[in-house]
Order: C-alpha cells, then sequence, then structure tokens
C-alpha cells in the first residue's frame, strides 16, 4: 500500500484516483468542486481541505489539471518562482506525477524547480479517454528521469495498460501533442469521408466497413467511429456525450500549434484540424465529445 495524494478529480482524474482506491492504496483527494470528491470517499479516499493538506505525508503525489496555468500556480505558486508552491513544502522523497497535458515548456520549468529542491517530477499525460480511465487501460506518455519512471510503473500500471518512457522531462507532453495533433486530423478526416459518402446515398454503416476493411481504416473510424447509431458504444451513438470533450481537443491542437512556432515546424493538417475544431466549439459544441466534428460537415441536417 502507498500513501498518495491526489489532486484533480474530473472527468479523467476521478476515475483514475478511484482505481487506486480499489488497488488498496491510501489515497488522499482534492478538487475545487466538493462533490467530486464525493465517489472516492465513498470508495474509501480520504477528503482534504486543500492542495497542501492532500500533499501532507504522501509518498506520491499525482496531479491531473485542466491546463498549464493551473500546473504552474499549483507546483510554482502565483509567482512562479517556487517559493508558494507545492514544491515548497514537499519532502524531497515524495515522487510527483503530473498527468495533465501542458506545454512541454510548461514541464520542464516545474521539473527544473523540483529538482533544484531534490523533488522527482515526472510528466505523465495520458490517452486512451474517459473510458480508458474508468477501465484502468490508459496509455500514460512520460517524461523525466529514468529513476522516477521506474518509481512510477507499479502505480501508472494500476491506472493504464500502456506504458511508454518518451524521454527526458516534457518529451511526455511533446509525445502527447503530436499524438492527438495525429488524432484531431484523422476524426476530422474520418467525418468529413463518411458525410461525402452519406450525401451521395451510401449508408454509413456500409461505407465505415469498407473503409476499415481498406485502406483508410485508422483508429478514429475502426474504434471511435463519429456518425450516430454505426457503433453502439461510441459517443456518436449516445449523443455525442462523454468522451473527450471539444474543448479539449481544440486545447491540445493549440499545443501543437504553438509547439510548432517555437520548432519552425510546418504543420498544415495539423492547423487545418485546429481551425475546423475552434469554429466547431464556437458554435455551441465545446462541451460534447470530439467526434462531434461529424456535425459539423452535416450542415445542419438531424442525426440518424
Amino acid at each position: 500500500m502507498t500513501s498518495i495524494g491526489f489532486i484533480g478529480l474530473g472527468n479523467m482524474g476521478g476515475p483514475m484516483a478511484l482505481n487506486l482506491v480499489k488497488a488498496g492504496h491510501a489515497v488522499r483527494v482534492f478538487d475545487l468542486v466538493e462533490s467530486a470528491m464525493n465517489e472516492l470517499v465513498e470508495a474509501g479516499a480520504t477528503r482534504a481541505a486543500s492542495p497542501g493538506e492532500v500533499a501532507e505525508g504522501v509518498e506520491v503525489l499525482i496531479s491531473m489539471l485542466p491546463a498549464g496555468q493551473h500546473v504552474r500556480k499549483l507546483y510554482l505558486g502565483d509567482k512562479e518562482d517556487g517559493a508558494g508552491g507545492l514544491l515548497a513544502t514537499l519532502d524531497a522523497s515524495v515522487l510527483v506525477i503530473d498527468a495533465s497535458t501542458i506545454a512541454p515548456d510548461d514541464a520542464r520549468l516545474v521539473a527544473r524547480h523540483a529538482a533544484e529542491r531534490g523533488i522527482t517530477f515526472m510528466d505523465a499525460p495520458v490517452s486512451g479517454g474517459v473510458g480508458g480511465a474508468r477501465a484502468g487501460t490508459l496509455s500514460f506518455i512520460v517524461g523525466g528521469e529514468a529513476d522516477g519512471y521506474a518509481r512510477a510503473v507499479p502505480l501508472l500500471e494500476v491506472m493504464g495498460k500502456n506504458l511508454f518512457h518518451a524521454g527526458p522531462a516534457g518529451s511526455g507532453q511533446v509525445a502527447k501533442i503530436c499524438n492527438n495533433m495525429l488524432l484531431g486530423i484523422l476524426m476530422s478526416g474520418t467525418a468529413e469521408a463518411l458525410a461525402l459518402g452519406v450525401k451521395n446515398g451510401l449508408d454509413p454503416a456500409v461505407l465505415s466497413e469498407v473503409m476499415k476493411q481498406s485502406s483508410g481504416g485508422n483508429w478514429a473510424l475502426n474504434v471511435y467511429n463519429p456518425w450516430p447509431g454505426v457503433m453502439e458504444a461510441a459517443p456518436a451513438s449516445n449523443d455525442y456525450q462523454g468522451g473527450f470533450l471539444v474543448d479539449l481537443m481544440t486545447k491540445d491542437l493549440g499545443l501543437a500549434w504553438e509547439m510548432a512556432l517555437g520548432s519552425k515546424s510546418a504543420v498544415p493538417m495539423g492547423s487545418q484540424a485546429r481551425n475546423l475544431f475552434v469554429q466547431h466549439a464556437a458554435q455551441g459544441a465545446g462541451r460534447l465529445d470530439f467526434s462531434s466534428i461529424q456535425r459539423f460537415y452535416r450542415c445542419g441536417e438531424a442525426d440518424a
């Protein structure tokens, strides 16, 4: 049994923390939304009144937060010099695992301040969506030192199925951002192809099967079909509820764009995907699953 502090109990963090509780670990939790802690407490976790209280005396501290600004403030404080954040109070023996998806430079900044205090900090963004978080089958893409990764593996294996050590601090974020840029491209392209086929008389289920078995097969089509009614378990068949939100995909595509600017990399398809999801979000779809980009191509048609 490991004593664990867990901060951030949203759609992803909540199920991740719950799996740690179910595995028999002593988990202390905190979230700004009081109700988010209820299920965890009922399952056996301990409720904390503040991030500082979560971190008191734990062996491992895990965070799952919306954006880089939240991660920086949590660990470094308002001035981002480390003096007012959790790093200033943590014991050097604590392993810190941040599972948020943030800019690589933000992860490197926190890791640098942590190293100055002798604290091991790992950036460990996840892939696999809410379903993967609940099932404990997430992919963890980890950046940081090898010894920190070795310490993290037993806990990551409780929450995930596929673990990757991408390299030094920030590498997990780079790999995650590249992956999600490709996912955004694949989903928008899949939705575009399905809309074209249906508007020209094809059954979306038939067209999906043709493409799955042909060269157009991809994860978005094979596992997460965006057309309603084609794949029963996909968010598209549940009015695009649950899953990975458009707002989050838009954020990740923005991170890819910023990373491309910083490295002078050409990302024409990533840029187009970002523009499509930004416009889709602006039309009120931000809280829907990202596969709802299918609606963008259907021009107001009623879902089948």
